[in-house]
């Protein structure tokens, strides 16, 4: 600590350089999983993490003779609203998995949605609130209204409300192409802040949507939650290969964010390497430095009988107090440009642009890795130190 205190300047030089360094590192990764768990939330908080459908019709062309050959033109077949075989015991076998968390039928189809002259084609999707809800966050997004279903009751999008000329309470008059119609009363209105999304999604109650699709106790798809986002994949995989359905993941289907997410990540590892790299480096030159300066110092040292591993813990001591000492500053300074900056910058609609997510887990990170860092970039010169001959070293 005196051969630190004995050279103010560059203590201080060598702090601020591994505050600013800790301070980036704290500001971009707080930053990045900030905007991650945003982009995460708005996905997967509209979407199920794993959908199960039936696989997809394949035409077969049928041979009389099997020695007769055909050149035969195989067109792929028009893809019916089927249901799931067995979907009930799929539901409770898929619920009894240690890795999902939520499992929620639905019966989804094509209709037309009318009011007066207008007429709008909807995705109209049956579920059963207590269960779809866990997975699509309907009532998160909710601007009007109530989630309550009704057997006669349809949530529907701001922007089909506003196409239809419909508000709440008022009447929609919903066919298949099957020629079944329905009369729904309007419970609630959300806004996904999808535009398309908002102008064909509508939701009722899971038996009015079977009686429309004629498929009375019937369900299209199986929608799930998983514990861990990141294993969707695996696990849809898993399923896919136990049952006889097809399982996509959110991964698959959202292939482009996904891999966006990656991105940001590499990026936020880079940026702490190289940012890592620049404090070693500067802390390793003013203690290389320090040991030139205090050569005689630590010759007399030696020809007092201090040991070598004595003089080697001096230097690697300094190098650890060093980063310790920067990471608490670096971790105020990221702490306190990350609070700035989230409070200037904002969405369009005046929300926040990513959530304030400020760990514990990440200060403490900070602290270990910096110090570590210092021990480690403090080995050169601790060894240089330590194998000083005392009569060279004293000579001068």
């Amino acid at each position: 600590m005196r051969f630190l205190a004995d050279g103010p300047m560059q203590s201080a030089f060598i702090l601020t350089g591994i505050a600013i360094g800790v301070g980036v590192i704290v500001f971009m990764s707080a930053m990045l999983a900030g905007l991650q768990s945003n982009f995460i939330k708005r996905v997967l908080t509209a979407q199920p993490h794993i959908q199960l459908t039936t696989p997809d019709e394949i035409a077969r062309p049928l041979r009389a003779m099997p020695a007769l050959v055909e050149a035969a033109t195989v067109q792929r077949p028009a893809q019916r609203v089927l249901s799931i075989d067995q979907w009930q015991s799929m539901q409770r076998s898929l619920a009894a998995r240690d890795d999902v968390a939520t499992v929620a039928p639905t019966a989804s189809g094509s209709a037309l949605a009318g009011r007066g002259d207008a007429n709008r084609s909807i995705t109209l999707t049956g579920m059963e609130p207590d269960f779809y809800f866990r997975i699509v966050r309907i009532p998160d997004y909710l601007v009007l209204g109530s989630t309550r279903l009704e057997s006669d009751d349809i949530l529907i999008g701001t922007d089909l409300a506003k196409d239809l000329g419909a508000a709440l309470g008022d009447k929609i008059n919903v066919s298949t192409a099957a020629g079944n119609a329905r009369v729904f009363t309007v419970k609630g209105i959300f806004d996904l802040g999808n535009k398309g999304a908002n102008q064909r999604s509508t939701f009722v109650a899971l038996r009015a949507a079977q009686s429309l699709l004629n498929l009375p106790g019937g369900v299209t798809t199986i929608d799930i939650t998983v514990h861990d986002i990141y294993a969707a994949e695996t696990i849809a995989r898993d399923i896919g290969s136990r049952l006889p359905i097809k399982a996509d993941s959110w991964i698959t289907t959202n292939a482009q964010f996904f891999t966006a997410v990656k991105a940001q990540q590499s990026t936020n590892t880079l940026i702490r390497l190289f940012v890592g790299l620049s404090v070693a480096f500067g802390i390793a030159a003013v203690l290389i430095v320090s040991v030139i300066q205090r050569s005689k110092d630590i010759g007399i040292l030696r020809a007092m009988g201090t040991k070598r591993r004595q003089i080697l813990g001096v230097f690697l001591i300094q190098g650890g107090a060093l980063g310790f000492l920067g990471s608490l500053a670096g971790s105020a300074l990221g702490a306190g440009a990350l609070f700035l900056w989230h409070r200037s910058a904002r969405q369009a609609d005046g929300s926040e642009l990513f959530p304030l997510l400020l760990e514990t887990s990440l200060f403490a990170t900070a602290a270990a890795v910096a110090t570590l860092t210092g021990i480690i970039a403090a080995i050169a010169p601790a060894l240089r130190a330590a194998r000083l001959d005392p009569v060279e070293a004293i000579r001068g």
